[in-house]
């Protein structure tokens, strides 16, 4: 019954219009079922090959979110199911979610990913990488996925006003790239920002998708 309450006491901190992935990965199938049960429906993973053991293994009404970091060459094995995809960082790599999303007859709805962490470690488009790319006009030609929003990850620091400045620093350019590409684009919507750790300081800053798991599943077993 851990889980449930969990969940609840997320769900409770989440205003209308921010809705909720439980990040999932890492934890059996038993841990998903049960916050199925309690109402969750968007789960989030980060690894192909789990993601579509858990796929097959449970209901069928389950959006998943694939929130890794995504290699072209396995984009394949969850084109036929996956509702969403969050961390696009490259044009090449969205040429590929297309391809393989046509071979299915199905349209992906993507998030393009941005660096605005201070960490190296973190994948993304620069600022401006994102904006030429855009600006290039060719992802106007690939008509099996959506560019519904964008998605970054703050710095991992105890300093909530650098973690409020990165988010605040995302939904500006969003409101950029929407009113510059996307102004006629309604499903250009999503904003996913927010973790276990900072999702709050991420909702104030206008986060609409939080990928919340230990504080719903406990620590992942490795």
């Amino acid at each position: 019954m851990m889980i449930e309450e969990n969940l609840k006491q997320v769900l409770a901190d989440l205003p209308k219009g921010v809705r909720l992935v439980a990040v999932s990965k890492f934890h059996p199938t038993e841990a998903i079922e049960e916050a199925y049960k309690a109402g969750q429906r968007i789960f989030g993973e980060s690894k192909v090959q789990e993601i579509t053991g858990k796929q097959e293994a449970l209901p069928s009404d389950i959006q998943w979110h694939f929130i890794g970091h995504l290699q072209s060459n396995k984009i394949k094995y969850m084109a036929p199911y996956v509702s969403m995809i969050h961390g696009i960082d490259s044009y090449k790599l969205l040429c590929e979610v297309n391809k393989q999303a046509e071979k299915v007859q199905r349209t992906i709805d993507c998030l393009l990913q941005l660096h605005v962490a201070q960490e190296e470690t973190k994948f993304g488009f620069s600022l401006e990488e994102c904006r030429n790319m855009l600006s290039m006009g060719l992802w106007k030609e690939l008509k099996n996925i959506r560019i519904c929003g964008l998605m970054g990850m703050a710095s991992n620091t105890n300093d909530e006003e650098q973690i409020k400045g990165e988010f605040k620093a995302l939904h500006t350019f969003f409101n950029e790239i929407k009113e510059t590409f996307y102004a006629n684009s309604p499903w250009f919507c999503e904003l996913s920002m927010g973790m276990s750790h900072d999702y709050r300081i991420a909702i104030t800053e206008g986060s609409t998708l939080v990928r919340v798991g230990s504080k719903i599943f406990g620590n992942r077993i490795y």
